[in-house]
């Protein structure tokens, strides 16, 4: 199968989390003899944190302008089985548009990998850039990183005719369980990009939690914090880290938090890759609860929940024993259910393009 990909990133996993899950994916589906061709556009922003321009097969076309790089586009739009167009591409537009305009054997795909922010932002009445006025309702499939009344809704509000979930996933050959770092050693951490729709829950579940406990060591890892943000004595900060650094992250974690965006929380059933990424490492999880949640991950088998500071504490004080088991087991579901390897199947089946010679379930470990 030959796809074709119109994105935001796969080159820069600087503040967003598309390029992680495309190089998973792309990789597992190389693996399984298909070919990729991503086209990104070569934003400053991307280009000075660019960390990954070698992919496993196909090719990464960054280009500057869109309409110089129409012509290889249109060509290898001809030769394509499908093509993808995702949230937040910045020609999102004229991607939509060449696709209908060239109509042939490619089926045509909209991945909506923000599904939560582009329903907040039609119930709100705002634009959303990476749409045309036409909603969603010109192509073939919709595929959302959200289930539950999501998929409702890209039907309602937009036209979808067709639209299956294509959840988060983890690439278990770059997230798995390595020697612990001592510079990056914590009682818990927590990874993410700052995001003031969710600080509040930080404010509740972590910050309040290293106020109390003053003896404990917290880390937080990210981009884009704010120069104001209320660090305390006993936390420490790493910058902005790529993803081949985010398993001796979560390594020398004892426990790590994940909380959620609030669009996310809102909307339910929008699992954050945190949580695939640090259970594939052999880390003990605490999160915030949102709808759909269990049905990724068993509450106080697979994880911790936490609706405040008490129920984080309460989650440093059990045993090593205890955080071990846990982190045994949610181990043991996302290999079996959330790999990269995984999400290549089910999109192969979602396109009718499962493919012969490699019809046995993959390797996850």
């Amino acid at each position: 199968m030959r796809l074709l990909i119109f994105g935001l990133t796969a080159s820069s996993s600087w503040g967003n989390g598309h390029a992680t899950l495309w190089r998973g994916l792309w990789r597992a589906l190389a693996q399984r003899g298909h070919h990729l061709s991503f086209f990104e556009r070569d934003v400053p922003y991307y280009a000075e944190h660019r960390d990954w321009t070698d992919p496993p097969s196909g090719a990464l076309v960054l280009y500057e302008d869109w309409a110089a790089v129409l012509p290889r586009a249109r060509r290898e739009l001809a030769g394509a089985d499908a093509a993808i167009v995702t949230s937040y591409c910045p020609d999102g537009v004229a991607a939509t548009a060449l696709l209908a305009e060239q109509a042939g054997r490619a089926r045509t795909v909209f991945y909506d990998m923000d599904t939560p922010v582009t329903l907040e932002n039609l119930r709100a009445g705002r634009p959303v850039a990476y749409l045309s006025g036409r909603g969603l309702r010109d192509f073939d499939l919709v595929l959302s990183y959200t289930g539950g009344a999501a998929l409702t809704e890209l039907r309602e509000r937009l036209g979808a005719r067709h639209v299956a979930t294509l959840y988060g996933h983890v690439d278990p050959q770059v997230h798995h369980r390595v020697p612990p770092q001592p510079h990056l050693r914590s009682e818990l951490s927590y990874l993410g990009t700052y995001a003031a729709d969710r600080q509040d829950r930080l404010e509740a579940l972590f910050i309040e939690p290293a106020r109390r406990l003053s003896q404990r060591s917290f880390l937080v890892g990210g981009a884009q914090y704010p120069a104001d943000f209320p660090w305390t004595p006993n936390m420490r900060f790493v910058r902005h880290l790529p993803p081949p650094e985010h398993p001796a992250f979560f390594s020398a974690s004892r426990l790590t938090l994940s909380v959620t965006r609030r669009a996310m929380a809102d909307n339910g059933w929008c699992p954050s890759g945190r949580l695939f990424e640090a259970a594939a490492c052999g880390t003990p999880l605490v999160s915030d609860d949102w709808p759909g949640l269990s049905d990724f991950f068993e509450p106080g088998r697979e994880l911790l929940l936490a609706r405040g500071a008490q129920d984080v504490i309460d989650a440093l004080e059990r045993s090593d024993a205890e955080l071990a088991r846990i982190a045994h087991a949610a181990r043991e579901r996302v290999l079996a259910c959330h790999t990269s390897a995984r999400r290549a199947i089910e999109l192969e089946d979602l396109l009718g393009a499962r493919h012969p010679a490699a019809e046995g379930e993959p390797a996850t470990a």
